[in-house]
């Protein structure tokens, strides 16, 4: 089975794609002012690991999601998007335990409760960057909901991480509701605020319609990722949170079945969500603001669909190897 062609040919979205066209200039910053710069102490004796997240083009990623965002207000959602790749792929291969310290620290620093110096984790710095960049455009309660999110996030990493350990299969409802916090997508769902430059009051973000929204979003964008990395989460053990595989062992079905099963979800949710977009309730003087907001989350789902299906790191077996992480996490 072809998975890219399932992909490229069965999930198909009815929103626009658009791309920023500050790509290239952060994509430039990120290799050589991060990846062989702030942070090359973090791999500075792999070059091919660094290589290997250049190719990954996390900011061209960044494009697709905030195509309209200013230079200035761009920088901080790529610093971001890096940061969740090397704090995914370095905690992928820890234990359980460690992820408690780690989800703190790096929620305390986010908050402005600890300083960069006072964190004992290796992306302290890299948080505290982040926190001051996006205190420049949203204020400290846009914060603390952003970091709310980033906690989810580590949440559904610490509970995957259970799952592999025990080499134990979660019910396909217990994966989906981990994955929808382990994709990560919540946090950039918030810094919206950053590229318009408008902050909505806490009762729109409280709002059901809203809420269910964002769920979808995620849900829909993980079935996609489900069916593009499943051959490399069998590679990495990681088969115990991925939908398709979680699907095809409760289902005892092939994986060709499981990954249809998975699209039939995904169609779901992309039904709901179109639904629901066209029909948002009144929301008085924010109506423009809820829309266009809405508006953005959908190119959020044409727009990774757009960038992965081009990318390595899912598509040609280009990720770093266990052993390389692993190494690196026990000598930091």
């Amino acid at each position: 089975m072809n998975t890219l062609e399932l992909l490229n040919k069965k999930f198909n979205y009815p929103f626009p794609t658009l791309k920023n066209p500050y790509a290239d200039k952060m994509q430039e910053i990120t290799e050589n002012q991060w990846i062989d710069g702030e942070y090359l102490w973090l791999y500075e004796q792999n070059p091919d690991l660094r290589k290997k997240y250049k190719k990954t083009k996390t900011a061209h990623i960044a494009a697709q999601w905030f195509p309209t965002a200013s230079l200035e207000r761009f920088r901080p959602i790529c610093r971001l998007m890096l940061w969740t790749l090397y704090n995914d792929d370095l905690y992928e291969e820890s234990v359980s335990g460690d992820i408690k310290k780690i989800h703190l620290q790096s929620v305390a620093v986010l908050n402005g409760e600890i300083s960069a110096a006072e964190a004992t984790i290796p992306l302290g710095a890299m948080l505290a960057s982040l926190r001051q960049e996006l205190l420049q455009f949203i204020p400290q309660e846009s914060i603390v909901r952003f970091t709310k999110m980033i906690s989810r996030y580590f949440t559904g990493l610490e509970t995957e991480l259970q799952y592999k350990e025990k080499k134990i299969f979660p019910t396909i409802e217990e994966c989906i509701a981990l994955r929808e916090d382990s994709i990560c997508l919540y946090p950039f769902l918030q810094l919206t605020e950053v590229e318009t430059g408008i902050i909505l009051p806490q009762e729109i973000h409280e709002h059901p319609v809203i809420r269910r929204l964002q769920t979808l979003a995620c849900h829909l964008v993980t079935y996609f990722n489900e069916v593009q990395s499943v051959v490399k989460d069998e590679a990495t053990d990681s088969v115990y949170y991925n939908i398709v595989k979680v699907i095809q062992n409760e289902r005892q079905i092939s994986l060709e079945e499981a990954c249809l099963e998975d699209l039939r979800l995904h169609n779901e949710d992309l039904k709901e969500f179109v639904a629901l977009q066209t029909s948002l309730p009144d929301f008085g003087i924010w109506q423009d603001a809820v829309v266009n907001w809405v508006h953005y989350m959908s190119m959020v789902l044409s727009g990774w669909k757009n960038i992965s299906t081009k990318l390595g790191r899912y598509n040609a077996m280009e990720f770093p190897e266990a052993r390389e992480l692993k190494e690196r996490l026990n000598q930091i």
